[in-house]
């Protein structure tokens, strides 16, 4: 019998993870490089020296369109070296970055724009994230990497139903009532949109079912269903706050998070074994914590509350936390390494970017943690902290390098995006639901 994606297996995957998670506070910090104050400062500097190169060429880029493809071969010439020292990258690495994640993003963030020009930059740089993580699935998985409808669609389901869940001018019972009716389409339901926004997210919905027909692939709803459900539970926690204890927020985490990258990899393949989808899942979970640990300054402001702000609230140094987290990246790592497809290049390119992601939230919030445990930490970083400090404020922000040259990329040559529906078709399906819906009463969601 074909394994069905219930919420009683998802539950299931969370007390598994959890299990997992609760073992590994015992374990001593996992064994990594370590890094002498003289080999960070080399790395530094080719950091600076490519850095410097790509925002030059990056700034010839608004010249022109002939500008612009020129100013592209010139960062794609650069990068190979910057990455080298820098970064530590082979050659294989380079290029799966250079001709695989970068080209994907750039098919994703042309088809969006021509989509929907109120999509901003942020929102479609949001898009592409969960779109490359799908494209670090698919040659573990034994498939092609590059971008699909279905991915597509899932992808930008963030930007337009995950912020507008997070909208501060948005009630809580304008919410529930999106959500509901987000559910209720999710399953198929015949809920026509009430507005524009809807719309969107109806059409996004219909670009998964164009791919994967529900009757073929019922696994795909299981998931996006499981998400949803792991993202009103969120919420949920959110309007109780406090009243939510340790153990219930681990869970939270655990199933929105889990069950987001579950959806990236049936979405991906279409059907997972059981060593798939426990990577899956396993990922999403790390990634879900790795958000949750970057974002301890942003929750507390909000007043959201997570397994970092909560400690963080009872002054408690973040040290055990992240050094738990650590340890799930090695342990995830393990599970990488026993499926059978994905080259080694491919592997050691996730491991870095999971211990990068972990190493930058440490380094941002430096007041979250034991003067010793950052002493003994930041030797295994290829920067120095405070390096890294000060460059995510170069490369963060409105106005920032990423999208600055994000833009550069988007605007030099045209990306492929032959295996993708037209996005004027869709824009016109979007327009037509859009349209429809005046002329009928709205469908309730329950």
């Amino acid at each position: 019998m074909e394994r069905r994606y219930s919420w009683s297996w998802v539950e299931a995957q969370v007390s598994q993870t959890i299990e997992q998670w609760q073992s590994l506070a015992a374990f001593p910090p996992p064994s990594a490089p370590r890094y002498s104050p003289r080999e960070q400062l080399k790395r530094e500097n080719a950091y600076e020296e490519g850095l410097h190169a790509v925002e030059v060429e990056a700034k010839r880029a608004s010249l022109g369109r002939a500008e612009r493809l020129q100013a592209k071969q010139r960062i794609i010439a650069v990068f190979p070296r910057f990455a080298s020292i820098a970064l530590g990258l082979e050659d294989d690495a380079i290029q799966l970055l250079t001709d695989g994640f970068l080209p994907a993003g750039t098919s994703l963030a042309r088809w969006a724009n021509r989509f929907d020009t109120t999509l901003s930059m942020p929102d479609i740089i949001q898009a592409c994230r969960n779109a490359w993580t799908v494209c670090g699935l698919q040659p573990l998985f034994g498939d092609p990497m590059g971008i699909t409808p279905s991915i597509l669609g899932y992808s930008l389901l963030y930007p337009y139903s995950d912020n507008y869940m997070d909208h501060k001018r948005v009630s809580t019972a304008q919410k529930l009532m999106f959500s509901d009716r987000f559910r209720d389409r999710l399953c198929s339901l015949p809920v026509l949109p009430r507005n524009h926004h809807e719309a969107a997210v109806w059409a996004m919905v219909r670009l998964i079912e164009d791919q994967y027909p529900r009757t073929r692939y019922p696994q795909v709803f299981d998931c996006l269903l499981a998400i949803h459900r792991g993202q009103e539970a969120s919420i949920a926690q959110l309007k109780r706050n406090r009243a939510c204890d340790d153990s219930e927020l681990l869970r939270i985490s655990c199933a929105k998070g889990g069950s987001s990258v579950l959806a990236d990899a049936c979405l991906s393949h279409g059907r997972l074994n059981n060593d798939e989808s426990r990577f899956a899942f396993d990922w999403g979970v790390l990634l879900q914590l790795g958000d949750d640990l970057q974002d301890v300054h942003e929750d507390l402001r909000r007043g959201s509350v997570t397994l970092f702000t909560r400690a963080t609230a009872r002054r408690i140094p973040l040290d055990s936390l992240v050094n738990q987290l650590l340890n799930f990246s090695d342990r995830l790592s393990a599970q990488m390494d026993q499926l059978p497809n994905g080259t080694q290049a491919l592997k050691n390119l996730l491991r870095m970017s999971w211990r990068s992601l972990i190493f930058m939230a440490v380094a941002n919030t430096p007041e979250f943690f034991s003067s010793d445990f950052l002493a003994e930490l930041e030797p295994c970083s290829s920067f120095r902290f405070g390096f890294l400090r000060t460059k995510r404020k170069r490369l963060t922000g409105r106005h920032g390098l990423y999208q600055v040259l994000f833009e550069a990329f988007l605007e030099a040559g045209e990306a492929d995006t032959s295996v993708l529906p037209r996005p004027e078709t869709w824009l016109e399906y979007s327009l037509k639901i859009d349209a429809d819906q005046l002329a009928q009463p709205i469908a309730v969601g329950k």
